[in-house]
């Protein structure tokens, strides 16, 4: 299945005639549709006037297709010059032969009506020409295209957290034999300062040699428990697993990798706050950095 992004845009156009009696006039009608990100399906609807009964189509339209974003669809009607000009009926200028001739007999010095005058009379008094299923199609094939370039754009995003979790992957088992490093110095400099102190102290101790030696090593061992960061780690993986499973399957998953980047941030900090040596805190750095750069292309996923 694939990834969609909630950021695209989608345009068509589609031509109409009058129902059962196309030589009354043609037109047009375009419709632009753009999405950005959103918690929600946001959908405003940007109609003309004469377009407005087609609003609860449309919407289930959009509806039906696209589940979060915001949405604005705009509905643009070109009228075509030639047809909209009605060819006149012979009844029409019969009819408005009648009622010139009326009126100058009543005012002999009214001025004869001229082509365009008749051709606007018939033109205000033929039926407007409906352009609905010309603007339905145009807005299922404006859908269409607005969804081509929102799997476009998830391709490539998911493209950019794969490299993500690939690098967040390689931190993670830089940060591996970090741990065993710190804990192995910081115990001989523990032992260090324990012989120093006995030395400075010339050897005047009532407690014996091994058992002091023995607690230099329990508070190397106490440390090491503090600094431990292989539960981190490990939970660091597993969420990156998930991430890689999700991104496989597809579909609507950016609540649940919104979720998952959380965690990871999580994992980071708490890594950050164990640190006891440079290059673990560089490594943590490292990875808020990549973690807030998938944070910001999840906000883009539906």
């Amino acid at each position: 299945m694939a990834v969609y992004s909630m950021t695209g845009f989608g345009s068509a156009t589609r031509g109409g005639a009058a129902d059962g009696n196309p030589g009354e006039g043609t037109g047009a009608v375009t419709v632009d549709i753009r999405s950005v990100n959103g918690r929600f399906l946001d959908l405003a609807l940007r109609l003309p006037d004469e377009m407005r009964g087609l609003e609860p189509a449309l919407r289930e339209l959009v509806g039906s297709a696209i589940r979060r974003g915001k949405v604005e669809l705009r509905l643009n009607v070109q009228r075509d010059a030639d047809g909209a000009w009605p060819q006149p009926t012979p009844d029409q200028l019969n009819r408005l032969s009648r009622l010139e001739s009326s009126v100058q007999g009543w005012l002999p010095q009214a001025a004869a009506l001229s082509v365009h005058e008749v051709l606007q009379w018939c033109r205000s008094g033929a039926p407007a020409v409906r352009l609905d299923d010309a603007a339905l199609a145009a807005a299922r094939a404006a859908v269409e295209a607005l969804l081509e370039a929102r799997q476009r754009e998830g391709a490539r995003l998911t493209e950019v957290l794969r490299e993500r979790v690939a690098h967040l992957r390689t931190l993670a088992a830089r940060a591996e034999p970090l741990v065993p490093a710190v804990v192995a110095r910081q115990q001989q400099r523990f032992l260090e300062r324990w012989n120093e102190a006995l030395t400075q102290a010339g050897g005047a101790t009532a407690v014996p040699l091994e058992a002091l030696q023995e607690r230099a090593l329990n508070e190397a061992a106490a440390f090491a428990i503090r600094i431990d960061v292989a539960e981190e780690l490990a939970r660091l993986k597993a969420h990156l697993d998930e991430i890689d499973r999700l991104l496989a399957k597809g579909g609507e998953l950016g609540k649940r990798l919104d979720f998952l980047i959380q965690e990871l941030h999580r994992e980071a900090n708490t890594l950050g706050s164990k640190s006891a040596a440079l290059d673990l805190t560089n490594v943590s750095v490292e990875m808020k950095v990549a973690i807030e750069q998938m944070r910001e292309q999840v906000q883009n996923l539906e």
